[in-house]
């Protein structure tokens, strides 16, 4: 069935039910057996110094290279990255550098509530943040060296870095024998400040420095600068989709993974630099850019999160771009493979508080009776028990599981590799509030290795080998896929029944509700 949607739905609400999070977790893990061996590798700015861990079970030691500078730290505010300077002593790289400077949004219940969920322990912040992390297996790597997996957090563009444990890359290198490098990149106002003098997306940038370090520097790590996969959750994964739309030349990633891509923030936010400019009192300042440049950084952090100011990247067409549709029918997106995929219940963080079904339908979609009937009858209390898991499986569908259906499969009926899963598995030792199941970022702590050991389940345990294992197999040889076949009618379920493999389901199982939102959906 398909509705007709009036235009009751605004942008403004829509970038709401789509803004995408990053996850972290509250979740902190670390490894144990930790060495007093001091790895170094002498790159193009100089020798850097790192650590030794182990991770139990593992045939290999892994060598960690924290908070490695990718470009000049810190960098000019509101300016692009520029290349960092070389380094006449070591560079002791055994400890995370701070966080770009994160927003987290007020009232202080909605604030605590999302540091909470996605980025406890909070890390601490700096402008001066423009590093990046490299796990690297410490057995000699084989002839023509390792694959690499280059990790973008998400966070809206608002929050996030690449330190939070939940991307420790050490069980992903012992056990996949793959490099995993995950790098800080600047949001919100100081990565995408849509100021009259400053029209480029700053963090898109950060992230194309950071891409560019590994071409230059990963073969002194062991790895391999042909064998790259880019991937990303959330933001992140609205990140790699820019990185697929805009690909960098000559083409320096081989595979994209896409986890759970939120629509992420469109407009040119000028809106947003206006309410900067006058809670910072420049608005009458003779430059009122030179004014804000000058601010302090927590006086920044303030007033846009007290404000709640969206700073959204600009439709520059050279890294960013709110749609890849048109990118895909003329085949000018990067010709890798994509491995892209969602969560059951991405909503259910977003929809937390819904107390009133009818209340969530009419907010969304104001006084659109017919679309109201619709969405009553397609997801029913019966069925669905509560109004926070209804609101949280319309907001799915809407803001994530049919637009990466849409995406997969325009690229599969243009010519691109596709390969989609489906991620349904919820354990009780990982779960941040009532009814999150299968939350929007849960993936990643089974992907990466890093879910909380005290009460793991099995089922736990046995799917993060199995899914760690695909993203691993997908980077090693992309055009032999990470262990199914290429998308068809047919997709991968992760953990649905309690299950640790991989199962194929038809699409449309998952995809049944899609039609209704398809007015709305731009990919």
């Amino acid at each position: 069935m398909m509705l007709k949607w009036t235009a009751g739905f605004s942008n403004s609400r829509m970038m709401l039910l789509c803004a995408s999070l990053l996850p972290l977790c509250l979740v902190l893990f670390s490894y144990s057996g930790l060495s007093t061996a001091k790895p170094t590798v002498t790159i193009a700015d100089g020798s850097v110094v790192g650590t030794t861990t182990r991770i139990p079970g593992a045939s290999s030691t892994v060598n960690k290279f924290l908070g490695i500078p990718f470009a000049v730290s810190p960098p000019k505010r509101f300016f692009p990255p520029a290349s960092p300077k070389k380094w006449k002593k070591a560079l002791d790289a055994t400890q995370f550098k701070p966080a770009c400077m994160q927003q987290f949004n007020y009232p202080e219940t909605t604030r605590n509530f999302t540091i909470s969920v996605f980025s406890s322990p909070n890390p601490p912040e700096s402008e001066d943040c423009l590093y990046l992390n490299v796990f690297v297996p410490a057995k000699k790597s084989k002839k023509g060296g390792r694959a690499v997996m280059f990790w973008l957090y998400g966070g809206s563009l608002k929050f996030g870095t690449g330190g939070l444990w939940a991307y420790d890359g050490s069980s992903f290198a012992a056990n996949q024998d793959v490099i995993v490098v995950t790098t800080n990149y600047r949001t919100n106002a100081f990565g995408f400040p849509n100021a009259p003098e400053q029209k480029q997306n700053l963090g898109f940038l950060d992230q194309r420095k950071a891409l560019d370090w590994v071409q230059q520097n990963i073969a002194a790590f062991g790895g391999d600068p042909k064998k790259v996969t880019i991937f990303g959750e959330s933001a992140g994964g609205y990140s790699v989709k820019q990185l697929l739309t805009f690909p960098p030349s000559p083409l320096n990633f081989r595979a994209a993974i896409i986890e759970s891509p939120g629509a992420g923030a469109t407009g040119d936010g000028a809106p947003a630099w206006v309410g900067l400019v006058a809670g910072l009192n420049c608005t009458t300042a003779e430059s009122q850019f030179d004014c804000v440049k000058k601010a302090s950084a927590t006086d920044i952090k303030s007033v846009i999160e007290h404000g709640a100011l969206t700073f959204a990247p600009v439709n520059d067409n050279t890294t960013h771009s709110s749609t890849m549709a048109a990118a895909v029918i003329s085949r000018k997106v990067a010709p890798v493979p994509i491995l892209i995929g969602t969560n059951a219940d991405e909503g259910s963080f977003y929809t937390v508080s819904v107390t009133d079904f009818s209340a969530f339908l009419q907010a969304n979609f104001p006084n659109q009776t017919a679309v109201h009937a619709a969405l009553t009858a397609a997801y029913p209390l019966s069925v669905y028990g509560t109004a926070a898991r209804a609101a949280s499986a319309v907001f799915t569908d809407l803001a994530m599981t049919c637009p990466v259906s849409k995406l997969a499969n325009l690229g599969k009926d243009n010519g691109y590799s596709m390969y989609r899963y489906y991620f349904n598995a919820s354990f009780p030792n990982f779960q941040p509030f009532p009814g999150a199941g299968a939350w929007h970022s849960s993936e990643i702590q089974e992907v990466f290795g890093t879910y909380i050991q005290k009460g793991a389940t099995a089922q736990q345990i046995a799917l993060s080998k199995v899914m760690q294992t695909a993203w691993a197999d997908f980077a090693k040889d992309p055009n032999a896929g990470p262990g199914w076949s290429k998308l068809g009618t047919k997709m991968v379920d992760f953990g649905s029944n309690g299950s640790h493999k991989g199962k194929k389901i038809e699409q449309a199982v998952i995809d049944r509700n899609c039609a209704l939102f398809s007015p709305l959906i731009v990919v």
